[in-house]
C-alpha cells in the first residue's frame, strides 16, 4: 500500500507538543502516512497574519484528510471559530464522537460504549444572528434546520451503527417545545429509521437524555442529535470515561475528514512537557482507519490504552505520574516491543 498523504495543522499551545507525541506513535505503529504541513489559529495569526490561511485550505482540498491539534481563534472580529469555518468550507456535516470506558482511566462508570454523531453545520451555529436596536437592547440567534441536513446526518448514524453492528439509534430533540425546528428533525429521523428495519430506533427529549446518561449511560448505543445538543452532549459522554483529555473527534464529509482532539490549548502548561497527548493519537486512529490502515489502527489503540493503564506513564491530569514524553516512551515501546 503506497503512503497516504495527509495535512498536519500541528496547532496551538500545546498543540505542537502534542502532535509531535503522535507523530512518534503512528511512525512506531507502521502507520503508511506523508504529512503536508499547514497553518492554522494563531500560530498561522502570527506568520501569516489569517487564521485559515488559503494556503492551509488548498492543501486539505489536495489531501482529503488532515490530522488537526486544538487551535485559538483570535478575539475581535473575524473567525467566529477557525474550527466553525473549517467544518463549513469543507461541508463536514458530521461530527463524530466516540465515548468508552478506558482501564485505568478514573471514571464513575464501568461500561460505557457510545458514539454521539452531531450534525455539524447547521442549527444555532449556522452564524444567522444579529443585535436588535441601535443601543444593542437584545440579540437574536436564529436556528436552520432543513430536511437535507437532517436526512444525511441521520443517514450517516444508521449506517455506522449497520457497520459497526451497533444495536440501537437514540435520535435527541426538544420537538416538545420547538416544534418547528426540532419538529423536523424528528419527522424527518423517523422516516430514515424505517429503512433501516434491522437497527433498533428510539427518540428522546434532551433533558431526559443527559439525566439517563449520567444515570444509565450503559444504555445508549449511538445517539444522533442537532449541533447545539451535539456540542454538549459529546462534552457530557466526555466526562463519563474521564474528560477531554481522552476523547478524539472527526469531522467528516462526502470528500473530507479532518480528525481532531477536541480538548483547548491549555496555555497554562504549554511548553512545559505536562501535555497529555492521548486525545490526539486516538484520533490518530480513526484516521488510520479512515483510510484504510485497520492493522496499524489497531496497533496504535492496545498501545495507547495499554499505556494509559500504567500509572507510572499515564499523565497528571488523567491521575497517573507521567508527562508527555513518558508516556509517549511507554506508547512506542509497546509498540516495538
Amino acid at each position: 500500500m503506497p503512503d497516504q498523504t495527509i495535512t498536519l495543522i500541528r496547532g496551538d499551545g500545546i498543540g505542537p507538543e502534542i502532535a509531535e507525541a503522535t507523530l512518534r506513535a503512528l511512525d512506531a505503529a507502521g502507520a503508511k502516512l506523508r504529512y503536508e504541513e499547514a497553518l492554522a489559529g494563531m500560530n498561522a495569526v502570527e506568520r501569516v497574519r489569517d487564521p485559515l490561511p488559503e494556503a492551509t485550505i488548498q492543501s486539505i482540498e489536495r489531501t482529503r484528510v488532515a490530522l488537526k491539534g486544538p487551535l485559538t481563534t483570535p478575539v475581535g472580529r473575524g473567525f467566529r471559530s477557525v474550527n466553525v469555518a473549517l467544518r463549513q468550507h469543507f461541508d463536514l456535516y458530521a461530527n463524530v464522537r466516540p465515548a468508552k470506558t478506558i482501564p485505568g482511566v478514573a471514571s464513575h462508570f464501568d461500561h460505557v460504549d457510545l458514539f454521539v454523531v452531531r450534525e455539524n453545520t447547521e442549527d444555532i451555529y449556522s452564524g444567522v444572528e444579529h443585535y436588535v436596536g441601535a443601543d444593542r437592547s437584545a440579540a437574536e440567534s436564529i436556528a436552520i434546520i432543513t430536511k437535507t441536513g437532517s436526512e444525511r446526518i441521520v443517514r450517516y448514524a444508521f449506517e455506522m451503527a449497520r457497520r459497526l453492528r451497533r444495536k440501537r439509534v437514540t435520535l435527541v430533540h426538544k420537538a416538545n417545545i420547538l416544534k418547528c425546528s426540532n419538529g423536523l428533525f424528528l419527522e424527518v429521523g423517523r422516516a430514515v429509521a424505517r429503512d433501516f428495519p434491522d437497527v433498533a430506533f428510539e427518540d428522546m427529549i434532551v433533558d431526559a437524555t443527559a439525566m439517563k446518561l449520567v444515570m444509565t449511560p450503559e444504555r445508549f448505543d449511538v445517539i444522533v442529535t442537532m449541533n447545539l445538543f451535539g456540542d454538549i452532549l459529546s462534552d457530557l459522554c466526555a466526562g463519563l470515561i474521564g474528560g477531554l483529555g481522552v476523547a478524539p473527534g472527526a469531522n467528516l464529509g462526502r470528500d473530507v475528514a479532518i480528525f481532531e482532539a477536541v480538548h483547548g490549548t491549555a496555555p497554562d502548561i504549554a511548553g512545559k512537557g505536562l501535555a497529555n497527548p492521548c486525545a490526539l493519537m486516538l484520533a490518530a486512529v480513526m484516521l488510520l482507519e479512515h483510510v484504510g490502515q485497520a492493522e496499524a489502527a489497531g496497533r496504535l489503540s492496545r498501545a495507547v490504552h495499554g499505556a494509559l493503564a500504567t500509572p507510572s506513564a499515564r499523565t497528571r491530569d488523567l491521575g497517573g505520574e507521567g508527562d508527555t514524553k513518558r508516556f509517549t516512551d511507554e506508547v512506542v515501546a509497546r509498540l516495538r516491543g
